[in-house]
């Protein structure tokens, strides 16, 4: 069992306070469904970005499996890391796809609980989901190692598993963009970054990374996302939302920004 390590921290402790929250924010953003392949949602706290990430999982489908991409913050474990525990939240636990990882067995894709111990980007995910969605699995993926050929590699060998299955499933990377900068920089820099997300050009995004010198943190899970949704048929991105902390807090001196994004 993979218990919460940032509940209280980065969402609500309580059921009842999460649940509400959820709701709160479900009903800002209201969205009409969509036939979703892939998506790009934020991670910080709720009261951060939830309504950002909001945008995307108020339009999900149903879905049997969802893969959610995450960032190694922590650096611990294995370079790009599959959970097979169940994940514990507020509001119950979430059973892993052990078909889907059996599928991802001898891959670039290693089995390892250890980076998943600490990591936020992927637990703040799953209780929308559970808000969400009727009956699904999950299969948690943190990527420690975010170069474009691995990326690109763990993209493509998901994209295989899930069609190799006949899978009805979703993939997510989990993401925030531009770190501590004023907000005019960071809406300049995502605008680019977010350019070559929707277009589905991975080369062009690792390009504007370096160039820039980006501080999306999760720009692997999401060349990720991008290279197995385009497996999957994807064939266009679509903008839901883009916000930044400053919008929140009022202060735009060191911002960071959120983006909502989904493949079709």
């Amino acid at each position: 069992m993979r218990n919460p390590a940032v509940a209280g921290q980065f969402y609500p402790r309580s059921p009842e306070e999460l649940s509400r929250q959820l709701e709160e924010m479900f009903r800002e953003a209201d969205g009409e469904e969509l036939p979703i392949l892939g998506a790009v949602v934020p991670h910080a706290g709720y009261v951060y970005s939830g309504r950002v990430a909001a945008e995307v999982y108020s339009r999900l489908p149903e879905r049997d499996t969802v893969v959610i991409l995450g960032p190694n913050h922590h650096g611990l474990g294995a370079p790009v890391a599959l959970s097979r525990d169940s994940w514990r939240t507020p509001l119950g636990t979430v059973e892993v796809d052990q078909e889907l990882a059996d599928a991802l067995a001898g891959t670039i894709i290693d089995y390892d609980e250890t980076a998943h111990r600490m990591e936020h980007s992927i637990e703040v995910q799953i209780p929308f989901l559970q808000s969400r969605l009727e009956s699904f699995k999950i299969l948690p993926i943190a990527m420690g190692l975010q170069d474009e050929e691995t990326a690109e590699e763990v993209g493509r060998e998901l994209g295989r598993a899930i069609s190799t299955l006949h899978r009805n499933a979703i993939v997510i990377a989990s993401s925030d963009f531009t770190h501590y900068e004023p907000q005019d920089v960071a809406r300049r820099i995502d605008a680019q970054l977010i350019e070559a997300i929707l277009n589905l050009d991975i080369p062009k995004l690792y390009s504007r990374v370096y160039n820039l010198n980006a501080s999306a943190c999760g720009y692997g899970p999401i060349a990720a996302t991008i290279s197995a949704a385009k497996a999957l048929g994807a064939t266009s991105g679509k903008l839901l939302r883009y916000a930044t902390s400053g919008d929140v807090v009022g202060d735009y001196s060191q911002v960071v920004g959120y983006g909502a994004m989904v493949f079709t």
